[in-house]
């Protein structure tokens, strides 16, 4: 039986939210509606007051509506269950839910506390979030830059697209900044061979030897190419806007990694360095994961960091049939894609950094008769989970040989 038998459930909305009291599974009165601002919270906090022991409140974790709750709930320290919406709606449906509303909802959501009872956890500290926060942040930046590196390539193809050849790695500061100084093939030809030397030697990274050879490569690409739109084209002022906006998302980007490892050295900086002490997690990925997936400490199994990132496996069954469908692809999905994406990483740097989830996915990758390049790296990537959580867990940098003899990881 638990041990609270008062639970608030809370639909929250846009800009409102329905609240239902429910005492021993009995529903007290008419829900009511609360504003999402000071003074619909202070009316709630008037109800929760009304009872001498502090009632629970269940409320479903809506995005960006249900965080002022949550800093109210917090501020009051006043105990609150935050569900998963699709958990949420599993439990209530396996209640026999047939209709919706918003009522209907706020008093099933109550209900939840009652019938299945969930495990309380205590919050995590708010620089999680602030790391989240930034995490996403970080996402939105890779995007724009992305954007952008495609609007550079589109206009540099019809004023000098042979200057996309002079790095082998058409991207970075050196590159941009030469782009920059040689929008167009005509600045290379119009110009002497000293002055594109200085130019190019004031660039930091570039020395003189290889400034001469970037003088030479340069003269022959300008030469090669046959411009479509005129040195004093609007195209010229883009390529220039550009370049700009390269530079200005590239340092952002820094700026918000290093505040990412600022906030990661205050909540958790042990598991910074647990993190990057597995081939193929370098700071950036290391100090992302932790914005992502908070303090694996909070759960029990491994399985639950599955769930939480969608990795789960989808199951489908009726009557006679019980199909084991495709993972969920519930939950956190810039986890998961980061996650995936260390999978590759490793992969890049075993003949360095060896690492038993590397010799896994190889492994099953030779075995394997079909090309489910997929299922395998998503299989690499519960082992990889199951890793960094008893690592955590266990206080312990990775070992590659005590993790090539522990079966479990």
């Amino acid at each position: 039986m638990m041990e609270q038998n008062i639970v608030f459930g809370i639909d929250v909305s846009s800009h409102s939210s329905t609240v239902c009291v429910v005492i021993d599974r009995i529903k007290q009165g008419e829900p009511f509606i609360i504003s999402n601002d000071s003074f619909g919270y202070q009316k709630l906090l008037d109800h929760l007051n009304c009872y001498l022991i502090t009632p629970l409140v269940v409320f479903e974790s809506t995005g960006v509506y249900s965080l002022s709750l949550q800093a109210f709930l917090e501020e009051n320290h006043i105990k609150y269950l935050k569900l998963n919406p699709l958990k949420a709606k599993k439990l209530m449906d396996n209640n026999l839910r047939h209709n919706k509303t918003d009522k209907l909802d706020a008093y099933h959501l109550a209900l939840i506390e009652f019938c299945a009872p969930q495990k309380l956890r205590e919050p995590q500290p708010k620089e999680y979030h602030e790391m989240q926060n930034a995490s996403r942040y970080f996402e939105e930046l890779t995007k724009n830059l992305i954007v952008v590196k495609n609007q550079l390539h589109r206009n540099l193809q019809s004023t000098f697209p042979q200057i996309e050849s002079i790095m082998s790695n058409s991207t970075g500061k050196v590159y941009w900044t030469i782009v920059s100084l040689f929008p167009h093939a005509q600045y290379v030809l119009e110009s002497n061979e000293t002055r594109i030397y200085q130019e190019l030697l004031s660039i930091p990274g570039i020395g003189k030897q290889r400034a001469r050879y970037l003088t030479a490569r340069l003269y022959s690409l300008a030469e090669q190419a046959y411009p479509y739109d005129s040195r004093d084209s609007i195209t010229v002022r883009a390529i220039q806007r550009n370049i700009s906006d390269l530079f200005s998302l590239s340092e952002e980007r820094d700026n918000v990694i290093n505040y990412l490892e600022k906030l990661a050295k205050i909540v958790n900086s042990r598991a910074l360095t647990i993190y990057q002490s597995i081939p193929g997690i370098a700071r950036t990925t290391a100090l992302r994961l932790i914005a992502e997936l908070g303090d694996l400490r909070r759960f029990d199994t491994s399985a639950q960091i599955d769930a939480f990132i969608g990795i789960d496996p989808g199951r489908y069954q009726s009557g006679e049939m019980d199909n084991h469908l495709g993972i969920t692809k519930h939950g956190n999905h810039i986890a998961r894609k980061i996650l995936y994406r260390v999978i590759g990483q490793m992969e890049s740097t075993k003949l360095s950094q060896p690492c038993h989830i590397t010799d896994y996915y190889d492994n099953k990758k030779q075995s394997s008769h079909s090309r489910g390049y997929k299922k395998i790296a998503i299989a690499s990537v519960h082992k990889l989970i199951r890793t960094m959580f008893a690592l955590i867990k266990q206080n312990q940098l990775y070992d590659y040989n005590v993790a090539t003899k522990n079966k479990r990881l």
